[in-house]
């Protein structure tokens, strides 16, 4: 393994990666370093074309050093789909879709709780806790069975009730909350209070980047992007954007490719996509702020993205400034409207979030902001099966027999 330790980026303050770890002490998330020299001289680029389609196959770059401790289903690799019919009616004719719905557990959250597990797995820990808006939750606790860990589980009543069914499924302990997100992170934090010191052991909080290792799984979909397209960059990568662990991750991985001599100079522009019902980095990054305000009144049919107050503010400002590149809202009825476009042109049935990403590049593009000979790339962050409201049937007429 080439980990070598922690590293707060607001203060700069080094952690100990060999004992679990959540924020640094002045509240930033934390992120893990790797030897980078080492991984160097051990793989080259031609190297990832020998081993297995899945997210392991960057394990030089994975916190995890004995494999004993992987738990797995097989995530990663994702395909990267062309959309010429949907791309050439927006202006872009070089759209692509990186299509995570089909990972386990039907979304990218499954990245991050492979990673996570195994780690903290690795590092002795027996109980998980988090607030969820659905999907991660499902994924946490199916990979935490997997380990045989055990897992609890906040979520706000409005999330898709598939992922509760996903939780109670794998055993996990599920609390619903009558409020947001945020809500359900408060209820966590007290439980896990209650829990120190208690016969059961303690349980440990694995909140979005309140442990490092959430934001590792996610940033192999950076280092997939990128072999997939011959290890060239494209010119702009659209991401969903409420917690942005992903958006993060993709930013970590092509610093850490870079470092790496596997790419250029040249980064592509980060777009952080979210809904005008709640947009707190959206008003950030047009403020020139570095810190994100609390959205009041938070709700979009994106519920993935539904996050008012996110944790990780700083490091997804700092991601869309370092690349060139934007944050933009979209509204509820033009993400359905995408969303049943694309499926008629394409075929492919996308996730709310990940149809959010579709409108924001038909305005960029509209405005000018994207060229039409861009490479653009939109993260279809989960199953569109999983949102079955979103396709309306109940007034289709019924032949009788």
């Amino acid at each position: 393994m080439y980990l070598t330790h922690l590293q707060c980026p607001r203060c700069d303050t080094t952690h100990d990666a060999d004992r679990p770890q959540n924020l640094c002490s002045c509240g930033s998330p934390l992120l893990a370093r790797y030897d980078l020299d080492g991984v160097r001289r051990a793989v080259t680029p031609a190297t990832f074309a020998g081993r297995a389609a899945d997210l392991w196959r960057y394990r030089e770059l994975l916190p995890v050093a004995d494999d004993a401790h992987v738990t797995t289903f097989g995530e990663g690799w994702t395909p990267m789909l062309p959309a010429p019919r949907y791309g050439e009616s927006i202006g872009l004719p070089n759209l692509l879709i990186k299509d995570e719905g089909l990972i386990p557990t039907g979304s990218f959250k499954a990245r991050g709780a492979a990673v996570g597990v195994s780690r903290a797995r690795e590092l002795g820990i027996k109980h998980v806790a988090m607030p969820t808006n659905g999907n991660a939750g499902a994924a946490w606790a199916t990979y935490a069975a997997r380990a045989g860990m055990r897992a609890t589980i906040a979520m706000p009543l409005g999330a898709p009730t598939i992922t509760r069914r996903e939780c109670v499924a794998a055993g996990a302990e599920l609390h619903l909350i009558d409020g947001l997100i945020g809500d359900a992170g408060r209820h966590v934090g007290r439980l896990i209070a209650a829990s120190s010191g208690s016969l059961g052991g303690e349980i440990f909080d694995v909140s979005t980047l309140k442990e490092p290792y959430r934001l590792e799984g996610k940033k192999t979909m950076g280092y997939e992007i990128v072999e997939q397209l011959g290890w060239q960059v494209p010119d702009v990568i659209l991401y969903p954007t409420g917690g942005g662990v992903g958006l993060i991750g993709i930013h970590k991985a092509l610093h850490e490719m870079r470092t790496l001599g596997w790419i250029g100079d040249s980064m592509p522009r980060l777009v952080a996509v979210q809904s005008t019902g709640c947009a707190p980095i959206v008003r950030a990054f047009g403020a020139g702020a570095d810190r994100a305000e609390p959205w009041a009144e938070a709700w979009t049919v994106a519920f993935g993205i539904n996050v008012p107050a996110p944790l990780g503010d700083e490091l997804i400002l700092d991601a869309l400034r370092d690349t060139g590149g934007t944050a933009i809202a979209v509204d509820d009825e033009s993400i359905l409207a995408d969303l049943h476009d694309f499926g008629a042109r394409e075929g492919l049935l996308l996730c709310p979030e990940g149809a959010a990403c579709l409108t924001a590049a038909k305005r960029l593009r509209a405005g000018g902001w994207i060229r039409p000979d861009e490479r653009v790339v939109v993260l279809n962050t989960g199953a569109g099966l999983k949102y079955p409201e979103t396709v309306d049937v109940d007034d289709l007429p019924v032949v009788p027999r």
